[in-house]
């Protein structure tokens, strides 16, 4: 029990610092939009997205294995 709640403190202090390492804004142009967000914001939402959709590609990739096999 102590080790998990050492392990979640150890990981919590590095996104901690990585959230300040990474607090500078950077400016995003995509066609006629411009957007201002953290560099921290920005890499957790990317990595979300990546993840999302990782999932989403491994569900269907299953699925249709057992859609073959039928």
């Amino acid at each position: 029990m102590n080790f998990k709640i050492f392990l979640i403190v150890i990981l919590a202090s590095l996104v901690l610092l990585f959230i300040i390492q990474n607090f500078t804004v950077t400016d995003i142009h995509f066609l006629f939009w411009t957007l201002s967000i953290s560099r921290s914001l920005l890499m957790l939402s990317l990595f979300l997205i990546g993840l999302i959709l990782g999932w989403i590609l491994h569900t269907y990739s299953i699925h249709s294995r057992k859609k073959v096999r039928i």
